[in-house]
């Protein structure tokens, strides 16, 4: 019967018996013949047959409208039964940023093991770099991260969200500082940089070459260390509007972050491989983009 539906509604599109049958690759006097024998298995009048040309009856009219929500319904059943088979995979391997929160991507986890019981989903921390080499490397499936590189055409870059970039400072060092800071009247005072030796280079490089730093940099190896050296006067710390919930208000203040009077926003995506696109990292990909957007 789908079939002859679909002779049905290209007849009536184009309003001739002809053209659907072009349209179709059939013969005109086999398309005639299916919308006979679909008028007899419904046992109504699609068509009201006029010498050569036709008029559609009310009954074709309803059958007509509802026939291509049908046939849509049932061409999305067979793309995604095709895309379970063709991209089945029982692990779904997931890159996530560390100490960025877990609420959006907590809930993504959980609804998406409940919508597919039978994919196993394995979740690897880390930072930028970490989480971009695992992922050019093949080791992960999917990665959510922050920006620090230009969009590249080999991934899907699927935008999440976006976070303003704030300052962490000494509030006897900033006593009159209201609200917001310029990357560059912080030239003369040390940058902390939540680092280790692996990724000091890497880190260094984004916050020279990205965020603009002109800075010496005092490395610390933790948020808590990091509290303390601004606490002392000894620097100042980048965060984001996300993390600077981790820091303790009444030891540090936080203001916003300009370049040349322009808040500076960091942005996050999800990027996979275009060549390794596939229906559960999509699925994870929009389910987590839902969260992100309530």
């Amino acid at each position: 019967m789908f079939q002859q539906m679909q002779y049905f509604i290209s007849i009536v599109k184009n309003h001739s018996f002809t053209k659907a049958a072009v349209e179709c690759h059939v013969s005109q006097s086999a398309i005639s013949q299916q919308v006979k024998e679909l008028e007899n298995y419904l046992g109504v009048e699609l068509l009201e047959r006029k010498g050569r040309s036709f008029e559609v009856t009310e009954a074709g009219q309803y059958f007509f409208t509802h026939s291509q929500d049908i046939l849509e319904s049932v061409n999305q059943l067979i793309d995604n039964t095709v895309k379970v088979v063709k991209n089945k995979k029982v692990e779904l391997r997931v890159g996530y940023l560390q100490n960025f929160g877990t609420a959006e991507f907590l809930k993504t986890v959980s609804q998406f093991s409940n919508e597919y019981p039978q994919v196993k989903i394995t979740i690897t921390s880390g930072d930028h770099e970490k989480l971009y080499d695992l992922l050019k490397n093949g080791q992960i499936d999917m990665n959510f991260s922050d920006q620090r590189r230009a969009l590249s055409n080999e991934y899907v870059n699927e935008f999440l969200t976006d976070s303003n970039f704030v300052l962490a400072i000494s509030r006897s060092n900033f006593p009159n500082i209201e609200n917001r800071l310029d990357i560059a009247e912080l030239a003369d005072i040390p940058c902390i940089l939540i680092t280790d030796d692996d990724r000091r280079e890497s880190d260094e490089s984004y916050y020279r070459d990205i965020l603009g730093v002109k800075s010496e940099f005092v490395v610390s190896k933790s948020y808590d260390e990091a509290q303390i050296l601004v606490a002392s006067n000894q620097g100042y710390l980048i965060v984001n509007d996300r993390i600077k919930e981790q820091l303790n208000s009444e030891i540090v203040k936080t203001v916003r972050l300009v370049n040349s009077g322009q808040q500076m926003i960091q942005k996050y995506y999800a990027y996979w491989k275009n060549d390794n696109s596939g229906y559960y990292i999509e699925s994870f990909a929009e389910l987590l983009k839902n969260n992100f957007h309530k």
